[in-house]
């Protein structure tokens, strides 16, 4: 499982470096085979293991092609799938275009999501988290009926 944010810094070719604590997690569950791709509903990309990703290639062949949601759903999440390796040194580069889409400047954060990673420019996560946790100070946010039965 993949916890935690990192600030971590992408050189000019666009890589960036895999804290160490997850390099051999990632070696040993998908021999460093990662998919990146840009999320559908925030500034910020997707990094998974290859393996949790089939996950979701074998969800998305449920979609269907005829329904325009969907399509569209799976047009935006499959047009921007980049395939890497995570190199020797715990380095990935992110291509051009995912760097684009999405902003990514040279500080970024690398925020574990239990199953995969978030990929944010670090000013952007930085107001999204202050956001968030303005609302959830605020109470201005509904409660879905998972969230209500949650306690830490």
């Amino acid at each position: 499982m993949f916890r935690g944010a990192n600030a971590i810094t992408m050189d000019d070719k666009g890589r960036i470096t895999i804290p160490t604590r997850y390099r051999e997690l990632l070696q040993e569950e998908c021999s460093g085979q990662i998919v990146c791709t840009k999320d559908v509903s925030q500034p910020c990309l997707l990094m998974y293991p290859l393996h949790e990703w089939e996950q979701i290639e074998k969800k998305l062949r449920n979609l269907s092609d005829t329904n325009p949601a969907e399509r569209r759903f799976k047009r935006v999440l499959l047009s921007h799938v980049m395939e890497g390796e995570v190199d020797k040194n715990g380095r990935l580069l992110i291509s051009n275009t995912l760097r684009k889409v999405i902003g990514l400047e040279k500080q970024i954060m690398l925020v574990g999501s239990l199953n995969k990673f978030e990929i944010w420019d670090e000013a952007v996560w930085q107001a999204q988290i202050d956001d968030d946790l303005t609302q959830i100070a605020a109470d201005d946010y509904e409660l879905t009926d998972k969230l209500q039965d949650f306690s830490l």
